[in-house]
């Protein structure tokens, strides 16, 4: 069972730094492998996060 606490919207947005995911303060959140996964991981989890944020004020 994963034990790791979901993330917020105070994470976002989510950084890249070499292969590893950040949250915006600059903590870690996950490895990824390589830095071009972390990259699409990033990049995927921000749109999400900034359309669902767009939903939110649209509703």
């Amino acid at each position: 069972m994963n034990k790791d606490p979901p993330l917020t919207p105070d994470d976002f947005p989510i950084e890249v730094h070499r292969e590893k995911l950040k949250n915006q303060r600059g903590e870690p959140l996950a490895p990824a492998g390589t830095e071009e996964l972390a990259g699409e991981i990033a990049e995927r989890l921000n749109e999400q996060a900034y359309q669902e944020e767009q939903d939110r004020w649209s509703a």
